[in-house]
């Protein structure tokens, strides 16, 4: 009997991704998702299921490893370039998430408009006296400015425009020339100094580190909020905190961090006009069900020789066949 393909999970995935590897998969979970930890496993693995930023160097020593599956969309927990030179086909499941993501930053967004994550602690505190201060914003016509116009960046606008009068002011690094009627592409300068709400979706890279900076902060109204469910080095945690401590953004929404976990003594955490998340957007019922599944597909796929819906890399494929004996089916 052929032996079971050995795929590590950096983490736990749904059953139905589980079940789906069962019959021709060991899936394993290692005991923690530290880089020493996971540099141990790799001798010994066929497949990587990715659920936390690996090092750069944990394919050095993963001599058998044929597939790597982002559980998610983001390829800044892989280190692409690295596995594509030692030949490892990557696939990430690029719309998995989306939905999720736009429920929770369009959530975020009604919290600070109308104080949901403090009202409730002041109340049992202070008592119904509290309504007596209490100024809540309605949404309509309103400006909410957009940084990445992809399908989460999109998904915002679209449900926040349509669903409750939003103005949408976007702005992308790529040029974007089918973009829905009512988005006004603009600057990244204007985005920050005309919007009433922020919130980023662009992705990580060198030319997006510490995009949002102190200067950037330095264009906005004080009574704007910015909301972060992205990737937490998009913002330099510094300005950010300094424009907060000097009232110059009224409040802010943050799911991620740089680096995470957050510190539990992170000054975040002790700012009532920040509502802090523990990166949990992606993270609906549906979702994780939908990325499993995705993730067990893709494995199945690239070691049977198939190519996954979503190669990252194409351009090894047919080497990747060839160095493991596998034919592509037509």
């Amino acid at each position: 009997m052929h032996r079971k393909f050995r795929v590590l999970s950096t983490s736990k995935i749904d059953p139905l991704g589980s079940e789906m590897l069962a019959p021709l998969c060991e899936l394993i979970v290692p005991p923690d998702d530290r880089a020493d930890t996971l540099r141990r496993y790799m001798a010994d693995i066929d497949a990587l299921i990715v659920r936390v930023r690996l090092p750069d160097d944990i394919f050095t020593k993963a001599a058998r490893l044929k597939a790597i599956v982002r559980h998610g969309v983001g390829l800044d927990f892989i280190p692409v370039s690295q596995a594509t030179e030692a030949g490892i086909p990557v696939a990430n499941l690029p719309d998995s998430n989306t939905q999720a993501v736009v429920e929770h930053v369009v959530g975020a967004l009604f919290a600070l408009a109308r104080d949901f994550h403090r009202i409730p602690g002041l109340l049992k505190r202070e008592g119904w006296s509290v309504r007596q201060a209490y100024h809540g914003l309605e949404l309509r016509g309103r400006a909410v400015g957009i940084v990445g116009l992809g399908r989460i960046g999109l998904g915002v606008a679209t449900a926040l425009h349509h669903g409750f009068g939003m103005r949408v002011l976007g702005y992308d690094v790529a040029t974007q020339a089918t973009l829905p009627d009512f988005i006004v592409q603009t600057s990244l300068e204007s985005v920050f100094s005309e919007s009433d709400f922020i919130t980023l979706h662009a992705p990580l890279l060198p030319s997006t580190q510490h995009l949002v900076n102190a200067q950037l902060l330095g264009l906005v109204k004080p009574q704007a909020y910015l909301i972060n469910a992205a990737r937490g080095g998009l913002v330099d945690d510094s300005a950010l905190l300094e424009a907060l401590s000097e009232n110059r953004l009224a409040g802010a929404a943050l799911d991620v961090f740089e680096p995470e976990p957050l510190a539990a003594d992170h000054p975040y955490l002790q700012r009532d006009n920040v509502l802090v998340t523990p990166h949990t957007a992606a993270l609906t019922q549906e979702s994780v069900a939908r990325m499993s599944v995705g993730s067990a597909q893709a494995v199945l796929d690239v070691l049977h020789g198939r190519c996954p819906t979503n190669l990252v890399n194409p351009e090894i494929w047919d080497h990747y066949l060839e160095r493991w004996n596998l034919r592509s089916p037509r």
